[in-house]
């Protein structure tokens, strides 16, 4: 798209496990590369620095007066709803001037898994040769927030429909059951050949949790995290066009 000058500033959870870190670096680098000019900055909401303020503070300083943050988030939790905005309401009360527009999350946007998310979560069980498969699990990090949840579900039924096998949502925090529970209960009612999607953005802890839990309980795969895949890579994109920030000037108040 030439002419796209409008800086992205991507906002990632945040760990303490440096893959975390390299990974939304990656990603960065992948949105960079699909969209020439356009800078694509990572930010962290907690264990890394930069945090998104300190991005979008640096932005004003150096001229910029629109930008749009993209959450990387998988869900519409506490973070989006309670973080992002806050950062961005910090950066705004020190440079009033700068216009930000935040995207919907990566995940399920009003109800609709994105088509592009389940072709990721596709590419990185097929890295993992599962080979055939009579079911799945998807193995999300987890949330008490009954909404986010259910939009996880969502994901699962998704996978469900494209793959043809039936697909279970699993947790590796705050809410059950756990990879290997479910894995094992799939087993139970017959299913012979398992594979677990990893329902994450970067490697971590909750990942490597499930890769241990799963293979321990029968798993015949397990994913990889979605990391820099060209599909999210291109999600990304996707988001911030829809956000209506795909041209210099365009922006007249702040989304959050």
């Amino acid at each position: 798209m030439p002419g796209y000058a409008v800086p992205v500033v991507l906002v990632a959870h945040g760990s303490r496990d440096p893959r975390a870190a390299a990974a939304t670096r990656a990603l960065a680098g992948a949105v960079q590369a699909a969209r020439p000019g356009t800078p694509v900055l990572p930010s962290w909401l907690d264990h890394t620095d930069p945090g998104p303020t300190a991005v979008l503070r640096s932005l004003a300083a150096a001229g910029h007066r629109t930008a749009v943050v993209v959450p990387l988030l998988l869900t519409a939790a506490y973070h989006r709803r309670v973080d992002v905005p806050a950062a961005v309401a910090a950066a705004r009360e020190a440079a009033p001037e700068l216009t930000v527009r935040v995207t919907d999350v990566l995940g399920p946007a009003d109800g609709t898994v994105d088509g592009g998310l389940l072709a990721g979560l596709g590419r990185r069980l097929a890295e993992a040769r599962p080979g055939a498969v009579d079911a799945l699990v998807l193995a999300a990090a987890g949330t008490r927030d009954p909404r986010a949840r259910g939009s996880v579900g969502r994901v699962a039924a998704a996978l469900s429909a494209r793959s043809g096998v039936p697909c279970t949502v699993s947790y590796a925090s705050a809410a059950p059951p756990t990879a290997d529970l479910a894995v094992a209960r799939l087993r139970a009612a017959g299913a012979r050949r398992v594979a677990v999607v990893a329902y994450f953005l970067a490697p971590g802890l909750f990942h490597d949790r499930v890769v241990t839990a799963a293979r321990g309980a029968g798993a015949v795969a397990v994913s990889g995290p979605l990391t820099d895949a060209p599909e999210l890579a291109d999600l990304v994109l996707r988001r911030v066009d829809a956000a209506g920030a795909t041209v210099p000037g365009t922006a007249s108040r702040a989304w959050a």
